[in-house]
């Protein structure tokens, strides 16, 4: 079969063949900056966020939101919950491509990443937050892993966490703390 045949022959197949994990996109389809799928959600911008990700561009009307919210619990720990909006979680393993108001959060402790998540539940283990006043983001994401964004910002919300060397006190407050 000469080259010619069979370059018609691996094209036929692609365009044949539906896009998934084995289609013929370069890159592996990874979501990490520079293989960012296309899509007609949003506008992809040359601009990242500070772990690379580029923005994904959306109307406000359009756009997720998040809030998060810090509780300190009973074993030295903070449960974590976020509120979305126009937002939905994907499972685990769905196609990384763009889908309108779809993906998942990321929470990061002042600026270092801490997980990603698939629900907006979230138990941080005490041990990572260390005596003083940290914050803790929760930034949303396409499944192509770029960061949904209103007006060159990412979408993400912040709270302050509070640790003392005895551990979080109820109702947020740290324990040992004067009233």
């Amino acid at each position: 079969m000469s080259w010619t045949r069979r370059t018609l022959v691996a094209l036929a197949v692609c365009v044949l063949v539906p896009l998934g994990a084995g289609g013929c996109v370069t890159g592996g389809g990874s979501g990490h900056a520079g293989n960012v799928s296309p899509s007609p959600v949003g506008k992809v911008l040359r601009d990242t966020d500070g772990t690379g990700r580029h923005l994904r561009e959306v109307a406000g009307e359009e756009a997720p939101e998040v809030g998060v919210e810090v509780t300190p619990d009973s074993a030295r720990g903070w449960d974590v919950l976020l509120t979305v909006r126009r937002f939905r979680f994907s499972a685990a393993g769905v196609r990384h491509e763009a889908v309108p108001g779809r993906g998942h959060a990321r929470l990061f402790l002042d600026g270092r990443p801490v997980t990603r998540l698939r629900t907006p539940e979230y138990h941080l283990a005490g041990r990572l937050v260390r005596h003083g006043t940290h914050h803790l983001t929760a930034r949303l994401y396409a499944d192509d892993g770029t960061v949904w964004a209103v007006r060159g910002r990412p979408v993400e919300s912040t709270a302050d966490i509070t640790a003392s060397g005895a551990g979080p006190g109820p109702a947020g407050t740290p324990s040992g703390s004067a009233p």
